[in-house]
């Protein structure tokens, strides 16, 4: 009897040229599968394409609903006859089972199959429905305090060449994509939509989200709520994936040593019809070799290392019409070739609105969540940190322990206090918990455990010089941690899992968010200061010192962290800043044994500081700007704020790190200008770029002859897109901006967040092209223009012609045309 497939192939070749063409344009409604792909295929091709993409009952039922709609009444009657009888046929040769829930019939191969998918999604859904924050007995159900995360589309370009800390707000950073969000339970109609590629990468800074959203996906898919077209998911960390590769499995036995559960399956028609996701979560974390160039697997039985395993179901030779979703954060993410890559998104993080939301549902006390968001509100540099969501969670947890324990009023402000009181929060947390300690002040707590910390402190220190963020017993073994004892109490390092396997039985560790590491890695380095053990400082000198200064070291760490093209160090340095004040190392008493007063070292850091300002990168002179707070001096601050309350003194010429940290200023302060004119601050071309996300501040932005050009407009168009943008009057007026320049600009325009009322394009090399961007602004509904000046530009009449269009939409609210 004929395969599904062959009655197919028949049933197309019954078609006429004219007639296939049709059959296709109904396929690409009906079915979804882009032109592209149908365009050139012939009757097989077609075949080949539905069966690969909706498995061979749903292609039969969409090619019988088609040839319904085609009126083909006569081929679609054949094809169902045929079918019926294949599958009586096969039923009364095979053993059937009937589920009496749902009263559905299977052969007895699809009955054990479902009975394992169904056990699989069970056991999934255990895996993944708790997170736990800190320690495993904090574990917190995740529907409930799960908050949607800004996901956008991207794209491949520059994804190794991003300072992976200072992603704080993506309007610094001049933003090239145009911020088209994405629910992560989407991304597989994303790539269906965009690509025939099978594979999703999605990039993310640690902490920001990014194994959040994959649990999120999985538990919705357990739950029946999405993705249903899925019929099975498997997720592979990285991480464990670390612990195999020595040996090599077939793609069967390596699915087998993550879930017991597929053991009777042996081959079986799930790896041949079923829709599965492979999900890898962590490529930062991999420490496979990752030889896209070698040659690749296209069967299911052949055994190999679990490298090739991975690269081939990533190219897509193994399991062709299987999906692969790699989450990364963004310097590794340059591993995967583009060309393999179907769909590139990115985990932004909480917007303001889902940090608030974060909060409230953390803190079901409405009183005091709202006290909370009021506070970080009023440091600003807290407030955007919480873009990431392990920081918001740090954040609840010290400030509840203050404002209820401790009944605070004056509460800290820079990062490194907030990190000390949750040191403090979990030694607090582990004492009463497992040495059922009677109450003790705080100095007594890390006098407890200051053995311990130490040796935490070492194995951060020791892991971030090599940029690891996971670790291995042995790591801890080197650090005298004892991985079966010593780790169970703190809070703040996590064993993250432990599998139980003849062969796998390691245990993997990591702190709990990378920020803690670096807290604690500058610990380390501090009190190998305070006890002069000059050894473990050498990582900051070319040569062998004697007797380093405090002084000397911080000048020197900073070097050290400017070097690094990535920023691995950047926030480590905040934190070691921050901790050589006098009132840190109060704060540390107990873990410290004794103090020392910094005053003179720190004055000639703040100096020291403020003088290579004019000399370093945009990234860098953000992040020291940072450590001049964490040093609480906030001249630089001040400083600033004078250049943008003053009139005095016009036509200034800072330096560029200067103009990118006044950006940040505006960026991060509630602050909103009346007016802003760069001119007030540099005569430089390359600093007008600088200052251009600046412009989401202001009411009105005078950018005339500001030497800008079309690129610039794409920063112009992400300020304008901006949920809190306020801008309502810009001047572009004598730049060559250029036709391409407007057509950026209009997409800002459109969007239903653009408050812009007064646009001026006068001397700005515009010809009729920018009259059709512009038409269509018009005609937009989100459009809120009222004044347009469009003089001294090349127009011509087409040019107007276009633009009436616009000018008759009933959306057009224009009452000043120039």
């Amino acid at each position: 009897m004929a395969s599904v497939k062959q009655l197919l192939y028949d049933t197309m070749d019954d078609l006429e040229k004219k007639e296939l063409k049709r059959f296709k344009s109904y396929l690409r409604e009906d079915g979804n599968i882009k032109v592209s792909v149908l365009e050139k295929a012939d009757a097989t091709d077609t075949v080949d394409q539905m069966l690969d993409r909706f498995g061979p009952e749903n292609a039969v039922k969409i090619t019988l609903d088609i040839l319904k709609k085609m009126n083909q009444n006569h081929l679609a009657e054949q094809l169902e006859n045929k079918h019926t009888k294949v599958k009586k046929i096969r039923c009364a040769q095979t053993e059937v089972r009937v589920d009496l829930n749902t009263e559905t019939v299977y052969l007895t191969e699809d009955w054990k199959l479902q009975k394992v998918l169904e056990t699989h999604k069970m056991n999934m859904k255990k895996k993944i429905e708790h997170i736990f924050e800190g320690n495993k007995e904090d574990e917190t159900d995740l529907k409930a305090v799960y908050t949607e995360l800004f996901i956008t589309e991207g794209d491949m370009k520059d994804v190794n060449h991003e300072h992976e800390i200072l992603k704080i707000d993506d309007a610094f950073k001049n933003k090239k994509t145009q911020d088209k969000p994405i629910r992560c339970n989407n991304i597989f109609t994303e790539l269906r939509k965009n690509n025939k590629k099978k594979s999703v990468l999605t990039k993310g800074i640690a902490g920001i989200g990014k194994t959040v959203s994959v649990h999120k996906f999985i538990l919705d898919w357990t739950e029946g709520e999405a993705n249903q077209d899925i019929h099975c998911v498997f997720l592979l960390p990285f991480r464990e994936i670390n612990l195999m590769t020595n040996e090599d499995f077939s793609l069967h036995e390596l699915l087998l040593e993550f879930y017991p559960e597929l053991k009777n399956l042996e081959k079986s028609k799930l790896y041949e019809e079923y829709k599965l996701v492979f999900i890898f979560d962590g490529l930062d974390e991999s420490r496979l070799p990752l030889n896209f160039k070698s040659r690749s697997l296209n069967t299911i039985e052949k055994k190999a290392s679990v490298d090739a395993l991975f690269t081939s179901l990533v190219k897509g030779t193994l399991l062709p019409s299987s999906l692969v979703w790699v989450t990364s954060r963004p310097a590794a993410a340059n591993q995967i070739p583009p060309r393999y890559v179907g769909l590139f998104t990115e985990v932004r993080g909480f917007t303001d609105q889902q940090k608030e939301e974060y909060f409230r549902k953390r803190i079901t006390d409405e009183n005091l969540s709202s006290k909370i968001i009021s506070h970080i509100k009023t440091s600003r540099s807290l407030y955007i940190m919480c873009h990431i969501p392990v920081f918001c969670w740090i954040t609840a947890t010290v400030l509840q322990d203050i404002l209820i324990e401790n009944n605070a009023e004056n509460i800290s402000t820079t990062l490194t206090e907030m990190y000390i009181h949750f040191l403090l929060i979990q030694m607090n947390m582990k004492n009463q918990k497992y040495d059922e300690q009677e109450e003790r002040d705080c100095t007594e707590h890390l006098q407890l455990n200051r053995e311990m910390i130490l040796k935490l402190a070492k194995l951060a220190f020791e892991q971030l010089k090599k940029e690891n963020i996971v670790f291995y017993k042995e790591d801890l073994k080197a650090c005298d941690i004892d991985a079966s004892k010593d780790t169970e109490f703190t809070g703040m390092i996590a064993e993250l899992f432990k599998r139980e396997h003849r062969l796998h039985g390691a245990k993997v560790f990591c702190f709990v968010h990378l920020s803690v590491q670096e807290f604690l890695a500058a610990v380390h380095v501090f009190i190998c200061y305070l006890n002069k053990n000059m050894q473990e400082l050498q990582f900051f000198f070319d040569k062998p010192e004697e007797n380093i200064t405090l002084q000397e070291l911080l000048q020197n760490a900073v070097n050290k962290a400017m070097e690094s093209k990535r920023g691995h160090l950047d926030l480590f340095l905040r934190f070691l800043m921050g901790i050589s004040l006098k009132s840190s190392q109060n704060l540390l008493t107990g873990l410290i044994t004794h103090t020392e007063d910094t005053t003179e070292s720190i004055r000639q850091t703040t100096k020291y500081i403020k003088q290579i300002q004019n000399y370093i990168s945009d990234e860098a002179s953000v992040n020291l700007f940072y450590c001049l707070l964490e040093l609480k001096d906030h001249s630089l601050y001040e400083e600033i704020q004078s250049y943008l309350s003053s009139d005095e003194h016009t036509g200034r010429n800072l330096s560029s790190s200067m103009c990118t940290v006044l950006t940040y200023v505006l960026l991060m302060s509630e602050k909103v200008l009346d007016e802003f004119n760069p001119k007030r601050f540099t005569s430089s071309s390359s600093n007008y770029e600088r200052l251009i996300p600046a412009v989401r501040c202001c009411r009105k932005a005078l950018l005339c002859g500001c030497d800008l050009t079309d690129q610039s407009c794409e920063s112009l168009s992400s300020a304008l897109q901006s949920l809190n943008s306020v801008l309502r009057e810009l001047d572009l007026s004598n730049n060559d901006l250029q036709d391409h320049g407007v057509k950026l600009l209009s997409d800002g325009l459109k969007s239903p967040n653009s408050k812009l009322e007064i646009l001026r394009f006068s001397i700005c090399n515009l010809t009729a092209q920018s009259c059709e961007s512009l038409s269509s602004v018009l005609k937009s509904s989100n459009c809120v223009l009222k004044e347009l000046d469009l003089s001294n530009n090349d127009l011509q009449d087409s040019g107007v012609m276009l633009l009436s269009e616009g000018l008759k939409s009933p959306n057009c609210q224009l009452e000043i045309l120039r």
